[in-house]
């Protein structure tokens, strides 16, 4: 937001630019985010033995999401294209689903956390793909950012 309340990606007239960040300093950043995909008992069976018919739904999930974190500028319209300095993704097999935890990393003029919330969408949307010859009815729920550092407008944890 600017000084006096108003989104800075919103112009005057109301439409919609991309701020311009250039005169900010560069400082180390950091952004989490998480979310779920809940899956069926057979699904779930399936994961931990290794019995998914596409193959290792995990791992294939987790590069995809890593793989999300380096393409949000092309996705999200407004998301400044930022160097990504590192990117943890893990995915924990749960009775009911799977979680995704994502946490990026980088040293730029901008916050990290819209490529933190690409990562665990991605994620999930790849591991239903993965999942989907055995649970068609695999839903992804609770995506959100869980933390982030860094910037101006300092830390910050989901309570």
């Amino acid at each position: 937001m600017s000084g006096d309340g108003r989104l800075t990606h919103v112009r005057a007239d109301g439409s919609a630019h991309m701020v311009d960040v250039s005169a900010k300093a560069v400082t180390a950043r950091q952004a989490s985010a998480a979310g779920r995909v809940v899956l069926s008992d057979r699904a779930i069976r399936a994961l931990r033995e290794g019995d998914v018919p596409k193959g290792d739904a995990l791992a294939v999930a987790r590069i995809a999401g890593i793989q999300a974190v380096k393409r949000t500028p092309d996705l999200i319209p407004l998301a400044h294209p930022i160097a990504v300095h590192g990117v943890e993704l893990d995915l924990d097999v749960r009775d009911d689903g799977v979680d995704i935890v994502a946490t990026v990393r980088t040293a730029d003029r901008t916050g990290i956390e819209m490529e933190a919330l690409t990562a665990v969408a991605v994620a999930a949307l790849a591991l239903i793909d993965m999942i989907k010859a055995v649970d068609k009815h695999a839903r992804i729920t609770d995506v959100r950012v869980t933390a982030k550092s860094g910037g101006r407008s300092g830390d910050w944890t989901e309570s």
